[in-house]
């Protein structure tokens, strides 16, 4: 059974009122004032580094969702952010290093639960270079940061779908 992505929201955000009624799949409306709020995606960012062998930067999740499972550094656009903006943030934010150059390569849809309400995302994935990684540092929700092989590397051990989807493409050369 699907529930509907605002099923959390019982209250009119404008009037308070409680005649906070489904209008159609990604929308509520007020029956008292009329608003009607859609259920928009929320962006993030994950991000392809290698090294000069070509090891994949990968991270560990310290946090819920899918906490210690493996993951692409990244994390969510912030308001009035560009991607480009939030992919450099993100990544001196978890990992202390600087993005040189990034090329976007492709964009997933994901559902991302957090505090038992499931965000609908658009994971914006994008292909970095980085000049130096010798201040690297795992700080914020990253647990722990490496390079793997890619040889060695298993979709299976990362915890987000689309981030898992988006190693199977990358791995199979398809982004």
């Amino acid at each position: 059974m699907t529930r509907h992505p605002l099923e959390k929201f019982r209250f009119c955000p404008v009037c308070g009122s409680s005649e906070w009624v489904i209008n159609n799949e990604k929308s509520k409306r007020c029956l008292h004032c009329n608003f009607v709020y859609y259920a928009n995606v929320s962006a993030a960012v994950a991000v392809f580094i290698r090294n000069k062998e070509g090891a994949l930067l990968v991270c560990r999740r310290k946090k819920n969702p899918a906490a210690g499972t493996l993951d692409l550094p990244g994390g969510f656009v912030d308001i009035r952010e560009t991607a480009q903006e939030a992919v450099i943030r993100e990544i001196h934010e978890e990992l202390g290093i600087h993005v040189t150059s990034m090329t976007f390569l492709t964009s997933i849809p994901n559902e991302y639960v957090y505090s038992d309400m499931t965000i609908h995302t658009l994971d914006l994935l994008f292909d970095c270079e980085v000049g130096d990684f010798s201040c690297m540092e795992a700080a914020d929700d990253v647990a722990d940061a490496f390079f793997m092989p890619l040889n060695t590397i298993s979709p299976d051990d990362f915890g987000l779908n689309s981030i898992k989807k988006g190693i199977i493409a990358f791995l199979n050369k398809n982004i």
